[in-house]
């Protein structure tokens, strides 16, 4: 049996879990979505082509994105320190969780948007819709659903990417399965952590598919 001190442990790296992932992904959307749509817009196929635009946040995104998270965390460290004075905790991880989610968020959505139907937006631009309009009431929302299924991927990248902080304190249930599961060898506390994220995992999966399936038109 657990003593309550491990107990209130854990709750408290569930939270500090829920805390960077959902934090993370906020500010990686802020970030991504924009880039996301960028990408599409100046794309050859976009609404507003622009060759030069597109190959510095094409090359930008892949770049980043083929550096690993464990490398990225070790590269941001100096960064993370200047802006919160630390490179350790939950808090700080949240920097370099933000910096590895954009630019796979930016492809997601890239991705999801280019799914929509090039004759939908032929049609709105024949009616004079602007280029804004036609992103906003065209592309996000005919996309909705890609989209939520994206995002759904993303959170749970940016969980994983969370429980490796662990490896340099960075918070929640990664620190604990590597302080307790790892270097003091309690087997009981590694496998909880587990469990804890793989359901957590879960749920997040769950609430994306069911937001997904609410927002179907063809479903409603």
């Amino acid at each position: 049996m657990m003593s309550s001190d491990v107990i209130l442990m854990i709750v408290k790296g569930i939270g500090e879990t829920l805390y960077m992932t959902v934090l993370s992904s906020v500010f990686g959307y802020l970030l991504g979505l924009p880039w996301g749509i960028a990408l599409t817009v100046t794309g050859k196929e976009g609404i507003r082509p622009n060759r030069l635009i597109y190959r510095v946040l094409d090359v930008a995104s892949s770049i980043m994105r083929s550096v690993p998270f464990l490398i990225m965390l070790i590269l941001l460290m100096p960064m993370t320190t200047l802006l919160l004075g630390k490179s350790y905790g939950s808090t700080a991880t949240v920097v370099p969780l933000t910096i590895s989610a954009a630019p796979m968020i930016a492809r997601m959505v890239e991705s999801s948007l280019n799914e929509v139907d090039p004759g939908v937006i032929e049609a709105a631009q024949s009616m004079g819709c602007s280029n804004g309009k036609i992103i906003s009431r065209v592309l996000l929302v005919e996309s909705r659903v890609s989209l939520i299924a994206g995002a759904t991927i993303s959170v749970g990248t940016i969980l994983g990417y969370s429980a490796m902080a662990g490896v340099i304190g960075g918070g929640g249930l990664g620190d604990i399965a590597i302080r307790y599961g790892y270097y003091r060898y309690q087997a009981d506390i590694m496998i909880v952590t587990v469990v804890l994220l793989i359901i957590l995992m879960q749920l997040f999966q769950l609430l994306g598919t069911f937001i997904a399936n609410r927002m179907d038109k063809r479903k409603l």
